[in-house]
């Protein structure tokens, strides 16, 4: 037996004993359950009990011939299909056509022939099993109908109603029954004339107003197609009930107008707040001669600084710093350095006052996970030697006149704003230079900055962009050097670069 196919629940009836017993045997081997009856009274009765898929029915029986049998069921499964097989030593034609008539489905004579038995009960099988999948099919699409939102209607040229699933009940609040064979301008009016025979509006949603049974209006949207059915054109409709859609729409455009609104004004509040920081940065010791500066930000706002200015004893002070994040959280987060910054150089403070002042002011002020990056020098003009603090930021560079990088300063400190002044290294490292020095101090971003395969830009980069390069030349030679790298990419992080001239 080919065990592609469900085994069978067999109902055998035959009043011999030996030949239910050997159809018994037979039917086992085969892989299908058996049930047994030996008159056509016990068969029913069995049938009724047990439910078989097919029916292997003797007609010469007593108490109840295989006829009657037959009849009765095929009454008792009316809803769904058994095979029955009649089996009789009769074989004229007027007991084939009887036992057809009865409900027989097919009719083969004793003695049996097993191989014919087999072949029958095969054909049988594919039988059930497409019933069984036709069955399956059927009951899912009747259950995805019952049980979609959208109302889904089937009516036939002249817009009667044929058919309605159970959400046509539910949004229109008519009994299916109460539907049936009326029209469907009832529910949409609209919908009329369409369903006769425009072909202009099917397959495509529109809207249209919908009414229910108790008179009220609403917004619906509804989509029709055409199929043909035994020649005869049907029309399906889905409508979707979409009140609260028209009403999220409506709430969508105050929304909008209301963002719209807010929106200027967090722009107008934005164009002050950037003029203001502007006023705050661009203070007049950058604009110094030895000094060239580049701050990338990448929003509005950057969290990088850069800051110089003179003290009237000589001194040149600088500063490049970088706050936690991007944008205008992070530039508020820097005002605070800038302020004791420009405070502090022009009453000539050395950098260990300015690390511990801007330190103690950030951990007092900034919230936890705020902190700032920064590089603090002071050069002094008149004994050629300087004083520089780093914490956080990447290293710093001093570069001979030739290009050659001639000392690296590491950061050695944590941040500021991290822990209090009280537990934090607050001694600057101090340096001097040759003629013809310059000090390149960078944020992070620089060094971060990464290329369309990704690869960043690094210390590597920065090595290569001033190597050999004159004094003049070399800042140029490194901004042109980034942007090469970065080509169409916006830089992740906020950029900055900062090149001091050494007196």
């Amino acid at each position: 037996m080919n065990n592609a196919f469900e085994k069978m629940s067999v109902l055998a009836v035959d009043d011999n004993r030996t030949n239910l017993h050997i159809l018994q045997v037979f039917l086992k081997k085969l892989g299908h359950e058996v049930i047994l009856a030996e008159n056509g009274e016990e068969a029913v009765a069995r049938f009724q009990q047990h439910h078989p898929d097919l029916v292997l029915l003797d007609i010469m029986m007593p108490v109840m011939d295989g006829f009657e049998a037959a009849r009765r069921i095929k009454a008792a499964s009316r809803d769904k299909w058994v095979p029955i097989i009649l089996l009789s030593a009769l074989n004229r034609d007027e007991n084939l056509v009887e036992g057809l008539e009865a409900g027989a489905d097919d009719y083969l004579t004793k003695p049996i022939n097993f191989v014919v038995l087999e072949a029958k009960l095969r054909s049988m099988q594919r039988s059930l099993s497409m019933q069984r999948s036709a069955t399956v099919t059927l009951e899912r699409l009747l259950a995805i109908s019952d049980n979609v939102p959208d109302a889904i209607i089937t009516c036939n040229g002249s817009g009667e109603i044929l058919t309605v699933n159970r959400a046509t009940e539910i949004i229109f609040g008519h009994p299916a029954a109460e539907l049936i064979h009326r029209q469907i301008r009832l529910l949409v009016p609209e919908l009329l004339c369409e369903t006769a025979a425009n072909t202009t509006a099917r397959n495509r949603e529109r809207e249209a107003t919908g009414h229910r049974r108790d008179g009220r209006a609403f917004p619906v949207e509804y989509g029709l197609s055409e199929v043909s059915i035994d020649h005869e054109r049907i029309f399906v409709i889905v409508i979707r009930d979409i009140t609260q859609r028209k009403l999220a729409e409506t709430q969508l455009q105050q929304n909008a107008a209301l963002l719209q609104t807010y929106y200027d004004h967090s722009q107008n509040e934005q164009q002050l707040a950037l003029r203001l920081m502007e006023k705050l940065l661009h203070r007049p010791g950058l604009l110094d001669s030895r000094l060239r500066y580049k701050v990338i930000a990448t929003e509005n706002f950057s969290g990088d600084i850069v800051a110089a200015s003179h003290s009237p004893e000589g001194r040149f002070y600088a500063l490049l710093a970088d706050a936690t994040g991007h944008g205008l959280p992070a530039a508020i987060s820097v005002l605070p350095v800038l302020a004791l910054f420009y405070r502090m150089t022009r009453l000539n403070r050395t950098i260990r006052e300015l690390v511990i002042e801007i330190n103690q002011q950030l951990k007092e002020s900034m919230p936890i996970g705020r902190f700032v990056a920064a590089t603090i020098v002071c050069l002094d003009e008149i004994s050629l030697s300087g004083e520089i603090w780093i914490g956080g930021t990447p290293e710093a560079l001093l570069i001979d006149a030739d290009g050659q990088i001639c000392e690296r300063f590491p950061s050695e400190n944590l941040a500021l704003g991290i822990i209090d002044s009280t537990q934090m290294n607050d001694q600057p490292r101090r340096f001097e230079w040759q003629p013809g020095s310059q000090l390149l101090m960078y944020s992070d971003g620089v060094l971060e900055a990464a290329d369309g395969q990704g690869q960043q830009f690094g210390s590597q980069g920065i090595s290569d962009a001033v190597q050999g390069t004159s004094r003049a030349e070399r800042f140029t030679a490194l901004e042109d050097a980034l942007s090469k790298h970065l080509g169409q990419n916006a830089a992740g992080d906020d950029v900055s670069l900062m090149l001091i001239d050494c007196p």
